[in-house]
């Protein structure tokens, strides 16, 4: 899937937001994960969500959203770096991911 690569081209939160940025026609020459991929994110994924919506390692889920972005067919809206303007994280979010975490 991932063509031997363990790293994706840049580095993605888990907590990035993925969507379809591509109409559904571009996706016939895909590689059937990317497809489920387009797919899946016509509503708006997270990258852990992809991940185990697929029943695939996050580290692969990652590439191959990479892969997609690079390609134009997904858009990635990444989360703010850090948290409050003091250096501390952000409350919400990280309960978010806790309730994510729980519900896998």
């Amino acid at each position: 899937m991932t063509g031997g690569r363990s790293r994706p081209s840049y580095q993605l939160a888990i907590e990035a937001l993925v969507s379809t940025a591509a109409a559904p026609e571009r996706n016939g020459s895909l590689l059937p994960e990317h497809q489920l991929i387009c797919s899946l994110c016509t509503t708006v994924k997270s990258v852990a969500e992809i991940s185990a919506l697929l029943s695939i390692p996050l580290g692969v889920a990652r590439i191959l959203v990479a892969d997609l972005a690079e390609s134009g067919l997904v858009a990635i809206h990444q989360p703010a770096p850090g948290g409050d303007s003091d250096g501390t994280p952000d409350v919400t979010l990280l309960e978010r991911v806790l309730s994510g975490l729980r519900k896998l």
